[in-house]
């Protein structure tokens, strides 16, 4: 295994679990010091008084190792005593809320309201989980995407869990996206010349990445950025490895495919990583002017979420340096 050079660094931009798994992959492949996560908060909402952040709890729980694997979401040996309580007393249950998870939205909702902003409770509850890579919100300011259905205009969380996705989707809005700030640091790192690749994790491009790029600053800051950007499909031989992405693809038109991804991102990427099963689609996409490594990308293991990082660190400081020699 190929490890970056000292003082270089990797930035990942990550939503859920398929973003989660790649940054536990480059978590073992990378220093602390040398690996930040940058996690989609659009996805954020409040329910029962409580201050919620899927994105951000599923790559802190998969960084700590704690993640339930086999749900994908959640803590593994989850209990759900105050789930079966609430129910009795005529609550809202439609977001399952487990013992142990409960205790994360409870720490961070205090944490929130003694005026620690998301970043904070952020760091804390890392500190606490024994995270050591760093791991940040795109925003300490509210984001909250929109999906625009056939029912109206809902809110993320009521369309993937209350609807689990059923209503048709027409488009998405990001409500106060105009309004908030990047993170400094995000920023900041991309602008540093320590930074050896942007990675894109194989995240839904449409709720999971799209939100941080249109984050005021992101994009221009991406494409003044010396490192190269890199996408890694979350679309595998014409289907989603996880979640509703390829549905959406479809009721927005648009063909499931690899190619497709990476022309929504367009001239955001340098490279594009895409699985063996796709290797056909890498001419289209090479003719778009984005350069691509075929590799397989589907993380079942441990060990596929380490070789896949590995590969995809040895790709960014290779087309580095193809770069200075040109």
């Amino acid at each position: 295994m190929q490890l970056l050079p000292k003082g270089k660094k990797i930035l990942a931009l990550s939503g859920g679990v398929g973003g989660a798994k790649l940054a536990l992959g480059l978590s073992h492949c990378l220093s602390a010091h040398q690996l930040t996560v940058v996690t989609n908060t659009a996805d954020d909402f409040e329910h029962l008084g409580l201050s919620i952040s899927p994105d951000l709890d599923t790559v802190m729980y998969t960084l700590a190792g704690i993640n339930d694997q086999e749900r994908g979401w959640g803590i593994s040996g989850e209990s759900w005593t105050n789930l079966a309580a609430l129910e009795r007393l005529g609550g809202d249950t439609w977001f399952q809320l487990g013992d142990q998870d409960l205790a994360t939205h409870l720490i961070r909702t205090q944490l929130r309201t003694s005026g620690k902003s998301l970043s904070e409770a952020t760091a804390y509850l890392c500190r606490q989980l024994g995270v050591s890579a760093r791991v940040l919100p795109m925003s300490d300011d509210p984001v909250r995407t929109m999906v625009v259905t056939e029912r109206g205009e809902i809110g993320f969380q009521q369309y993937f869990v209350k609807e689990r996705c059923e209503p048709k989707v027409s488009g998405f809005r990001f409500a106060g996206v105009d309004v908030a700030a990047a993170h400094p640091e995000f920023l900041s790192l991309l602008r540093d010349e320590s930074l050896a690749g942007v990675v894109i994790c194989p995240s839904n491009p449409f709720v999971s990445v799209e939100p941080l790029l249109a984050l005021n600053g992101v994009r221009e800051a991406l494409s003044k950025c010396h490192a190269p950007i890199i996408a890694v499909s979350p679309i595998v031989g014409g289907r989603a490895i996880k979640g509703p992405t390829a549905k959406m693809m479809q009721e927005l038109s648009m063909p499931t495919s690899a190619t497709a991804v990476a022309k929504y991102y367009g001239d955001v990427l340098d490279c594009f990583v895409l699985d063996d099963a796709d290797a056909s689609e890498s001419y289209a996409i090479q003719a778009m002017g984005i350069d691509t490594l075929v590799t397989p990308t589907v993380m079942q293991s441990l060990q596929d979420r380490i070789e896949l990082a590995d590969q995809v660190i040895q790709y960014a400081t290779c087309f580095a340096r193809q770069d200075l020699v040109v």
